[in-house]
C-alpha cells in the first residue's frame, strides 16, 4: 500500500509541479555516470560485452542507492518513507514535460514561425527536422507523445508498482542507457545492443498494457480501434513503439508513419492507422490530452489491481491452510 501512497504522490507532483529543471535530477546523474563509462569503455575489442558490463555497472549503481534510501527512509517512519519514495518515483515520470515539450512545437506553428517550430521539434525527435513542413511536423510530435505516453509516464509506475522506487528508477536506468547509446551506427551497434535489448524487454509490457489503456481511455468506438492496432503494432521496426503509435492513430483517425530522414540517410516507416483525418495542428492538442486521460485511467487501474493483491496477500495470511 505505501508503493501505492507514493505512485498517487507522485502524479500529483508531476502534474502539478513537473520537472524541476533548477534542482538536482537523477536522470543527469545517470547520464553523467553513461557518459562516463561510454568514453573508457566504447573502444577496441569486445564492444558488445564491455556495453553488457556499462549496462550493469549502471542499474547496479541506481538500484542499490536507491534502494538504500528508501529502506533508510520507512525505517525511519512510513511517513517519512512514502514521501522519499514519492519523490524518487516523481522523477522518473513525465507527463507535464511531455506536454510542455508538445506546447512548444505547437505554439510556433499556431503563430506561424515554423522555424522555431522545426528548432522546438529537433529537441524531442531524432529525426532531421530542418526541412520538415506543417502536417510532418504534427506527425512527428504525435508519434513522440505517443511513444512517450508509456515510455516516460506509464511504463515508470508500471515498475513502481511491482517494486516501488527502486524498480522506476531502474527502468528509468535502462531507458536513458537507451537513449544514450542504443543507436545502430558504427560506434554504438555493439557497445549500445545490451541497453537496446534490455529496453525492448522491459517495454515489453508496459507498451501493450499502455496501448489498451490508451483505447480504454479515449475510444468511442473500441472495438475498430482494437481491430486497427491489433493491425498495425507490429508494423513498427521497434517491438513496442508501435503499439502506442498504433493506438494513438486509431484513436484520432490519423495516419502515422511515413518517410523520415536521420542524418540525411531516409528511412521509410510503414505507415499506421487509417487517414480518416489530415493531420492539422490539433491534433497535437489531441494527442497530449489522450496522453492524460491514459495517464488517469492507467493510475486507477494500478491502484485497483494493487488493492486486489494487498486484499488477497492479508487474506492467505488470515486462513490456515487445511
Amino acid at each position: 500500500m505505501y508503493h501505492l501512497y507514493a505512485m498517487v504522490g507522485a502524479v500529483f507532483l508531476d502534474t502539478f509541479i513537473g520537472d524541476p529543471r533548477s534542482l538536482p535530477h537523477p536522470v543527469r546523474a545517470m547520464g553523467a555516470l553513461i557518459a562516463a563509462l561510454d568514453r573508457h569503455l566504447n573502444k577496441g575489442r569486445a564492444r558488445r560485452w564491455k556495453g553488457i558490463l556499462a549496462v550493469m555497472v549502471v542499474i547496479g549503481t541506481v538500484f542499490s542507492f536507491s534502494y538504500a534510501l528508501i529502506s533508510l527512509s520507512y525505517q525511519l517512519s512510513p511517513v517519512v518513507g512514502v514521501i522519499v519514495e514519492a519523490v524518487c518515483i516523481f522523477t522518473t515520470i513525465a507527463a507535464k514535460s511531455l506536454q510542455e515539450a508538445a506546447w512548444n512545437v505547437l505554439d510556433p506553428l499556431e503563430n506561424g514561425d515554423i522555424q522555431k517550430a522545426r528548432q522546438e521539434l529537433g529537441m524531442i525527435v531524432g529525426r532531421d527536422t530542418e526541412t520538415l513542413n506543417e502536417p510532418e511536423m504534427v506527425r512527428a510530435c504525435v508519434e513522440t507523445v505517443a511513444e512517450n505516453t508509456s515510455d516516460g509516464v506509464t511504463a515508470p509506475l508500471f515498475y513502481a508498482l511491482i517494486g516501488g522506487a527502486p524498480l522506476a528508477l531502474l527502468y528509468r536506468a535502462v531507458n536513458t542507457c537507451d537513449s544514450m547509446l542504443g543507436y545502430k551506427n558504427e560506434m554504438y551497434r555493439e557497445f549500445g545492443w545490451a541497453s537496446a535489448r534490455l529496453d525492448d524487454v522491459l517495454n515489453y509490457v508496459p507498451a501493450r498494457l499502455t496501448a489498451w489503456v490508451m483505447l480504454l481511455a479515449n475510444s468511442r468506438s473500441l472495438r475498430r480501434h482494437a481491430r486497427l492496432l491489433l493491425r498495425d503494432a507490429r508494423k513498427h521496426p521497434s517491438p513496442n513503439s508501435g503499439w502506442g503509435e498504433a493506438a494513438m492513430a486509431a484513436i484520432l483517425g490519423v495516419q502515422l508513419g511515413g518517410t523520415n530522414t536521420y542524418r540525411g540517410v531516409i528511412s521509410e516507416r510503414p505507415k499506421i492507422g487509417d487517414a480518416v483525418h489530415t493531420l492539422t495542428k490539433e491534433h497535437i492538442r489531441q494527442a497530449v490530452s489522450v496522453m492524460w486521460r491514459t495517464l488517469f485511467v492507467f493510475v486507477v487501474l494500478l491502484l485497483i489491481g494493487g488493492m486486489i493483491v494487498e486484499l488477497a496477500i492479508a487474506w492467505s495470511k488470515s486462513t490456515p491452510f487445511l
